[in-house]
């Protein structure tokens, strides 16, 4: 990308030269899987929360690569040995990548490669806002919108393990079979009725914490859900609007609000703290007890058209770019 804008229009596929044979401590690595999620859509338009850094630039927050060769000092790789590639500032989506190699870790063999492609952006900031933010004791509720998303997948399991409920808003029908297959409590469409539904729904339990990857008018659904004194959090735009809530529920009903983004969470945790979740994770993700959808898969020279697809409001899974 050489500027900001509609991804279909600023993204091109360009090609260069071979990185090289890695030094003593590098890795090379070949790209096989990657997500396009909702904030590679925003960073590419400009609306994401971080600056897109200097351009020209390649995108791509997260993906899976496999170790073709290993410098003569890494003990720890060896070719063939699959890797999550995360890199600071993006730069996922090229075919191959010149890594320092102590950012690496093999991941356990024989998991399914399209999920650990997804294994850790979606799942860490499931799990995080879980146990970060507000924290829930077994059977107690959590309510959350775009439950069908990706991020949401990922929530519905780990609050079931974890003993949480689920209230999933989703935004047409046709989704409750599939999320209450994953563990889900309750879906329900979001509309204008929304409080009244879910006070029914969960026999009128006080839900102290509601996660919100929508904004707009969606969030003051969301907020007016809530108990006194509880939690809105959000972490997306996908209505692209800014979040909205009540002055009375702010006022009356102290309704805190507040932002969620992965990359100073993580930060925060300190190195032993992101190993053990990522450990905590990966674990999950290799063993198929933490999943989720995937709709269509491209190659990176198809990446316009799977930018278009991923950014269409109406899919029933991830759409991954592969080599």
């Amino acid at each position: 990308m050489e500027r900001c804008g509609a991804p279909e229009e600023v993204i091109r596929v360009e090609q260069v030269g071979e990185p090289g044979a890695p030094g003593p401590h590098e890795a090379l690595v070949e790209l096989v899987a990657s997500p396009i999620h909702p904030a590679d859509l925003l960073t590419i338009m400009g609306m994401y929360a971080g600056d897109p850094g200097p351009l020209p630039k390649v995108p791509g927050k997260e993906g899976l690569g496999e170790v073709l060769a290993a410098g003569n000092l890494v003990k720890h790789l060896k070719p063939g040995d699959l890797v999550p590639v995360l890199l600071p500032g993006d730069g996922v989506w090229q075919e191959r990548h010149l890594l320092p190699a102590e950012t690496l870790v093999a991941l356990p063999p024989g998991g399914d490669l399209r999920q650990y492609a997804m294994a850790i952006a979606n799942p860490a900031t499931a799990l995080l806002m879980l146990r970060a933010v507000v924290p829930l004791k077994m059977g107690e509720w959590v309510i959350q919108n775009a439950a069908n998303s990706s991020v949401g997948q990922y929530l519905v399991q780990l609050a079931g393990k974890a003993g949480i409920r689920t209230v999933n808003v989703v935004r047409r029908e046709g989704l409750a079979e599939k999320l209450h297959h994953l563990g889900a409590d309750v879906v329900l469409v979001d509309g204008p009725d929304l409080p009244p539904r879910v006070g029914r729904a969960t026999g009128g339990a006080a839900i102290l914490l509601a996660i919100d990857a929508v904004a707009g008018e969606a969030a003051a659904r969301l907020a007016a859900c809530l108990a006194p004194g509880g939690t809105l959090l959000n972490y997306g735009m996908m209505s692209l609007k800014n979040v909205q809530v009540s002055p009375a529920h702010l006022i009356g009903n102290r309704i805190v609000v507040r932002g969620f983004w992965l990359p100073p969470v993580m930060a925060e945790l300190g190195a032993d703290g992101r190993a053990k979740v990522f450990g905590e994770l990966i674990s999950l993700v290799a063993s198929g007890v933490l999943k989720a959808e995937v709709e269509a898969t491209y190659p990176l020279d198809r990446v316009k058209e799977a930018l278009a697809h991923a950014a269409r409001g109406e899919r029933g899974g991830k759409v991954l770019l592969v080599r």
